[in-house]
């Protein structure tokens, strides 16, 4: 195989209860082809001083004002030199020290896309549940018809066909990236391994309206609105039943 080298990007601000987690699961990955990136918010608490302490273990970090979390996420892909990008943000940490190795193993060839499941945990790493939608058995651009079937944090992406992201959206940005990743890719594999523990919580979460509203315009956009609207009935069913379920309220 191929020794291909990913550049993983973490996204910061006032992430001092969190970030050292995430660190930890990225430099003691057993895969030995990472980039490190930290891209921090010019964060007021300790942030900085835990990333300080890894210095020596992060390729490239950055501490400075953005113009919010897609902003900061350009700002990764832009130092990014790795063949593949995946965003592991603060909190969130791999499955175990040997994910990254097991995803490039799952193919004998370099694949345009690598996908998995997520798992969902709280502050104390404490399993809550898998995540909601689970994985498609084969991932393509039409797949997010009915929403984001895979997290973003299990979504490692060729570099090459990647663009930034489209900043005018605030909340739903990834969402966009990844469909229109998935239009240019040929080769896309489950690698059909949890990928991501990922921390419970997030930008999504605590402004889930507007989320929803941009990520209907996406659809609208690449599928049509009467496939979005069609695909909205069930899909709001669906998310009322969740959302009572996990008190998201």
């Amino acid at each position: 195989m191929i020794n291909l080298k990913i550049s993983i990007i973490t996204i910061s601000y006032n992430a001092e209860k969190h970030l050292e987690r995430t660190i930890n699961s990225v430099i003691n990955q057993d895969y030995n082809n990472i980039e490190y990136i930290i891209i921090d918010g010019k964060s007021k608490d300790k942030t900085v001083e835990i990333i300080k302490k890894y210095d020596s273990k992060i390729d490239n970090w950055k501490s400075e004002a953005d113009k919010g979390l897609y902003d900061a996420m350009n700002k990764g892909i832009k130092k990014a030199n790795g063949d593949y990008l995946l965003f592991m943000n603060a909190g969130d940490i791999f499955f175990d020290n040997k994910t990254v190795s097991n995803i490039f193993a799952s193919a004998s060839q370099p694949q345009d896309i690598y996908y998995g499941e997520t798992m969902i945990v709280n502050e104390d790493n404490k399993l809550i549940g898998m995540r909601r939608l689970t994985a498609p058995k084969q991932l393509n651009w039409k797949s997010f018809k009915k929403g984001m079937r895979v997290s973003h944090q299990s979504f490692i992406a060729r570099k090459e066909l990647s663009s930034l992201y489209d900043t005018k959206y605030r909340f739903s940005a990834d969402f966009d990236w990844c469909i229109k990743i998935m239009k240019k890719s040929k080769k896309i594999t489950n690698t059909n391994l949890i990928i991501t523990r990922y921390l419970d919580g997030g930008l999504t979460k605590h402004n889930l309206i507007p989320s929803l509203k941009e990520r209907f315009k996406i659809m609208q956009k690449f599928y049509g609105l009467p496939s979005t609207l069609l695909n909205h009935i069930g899909l709001g069913t669906k998310l009322i039943f969740f959302i009572i379920k996990n008190k998201w309220f």
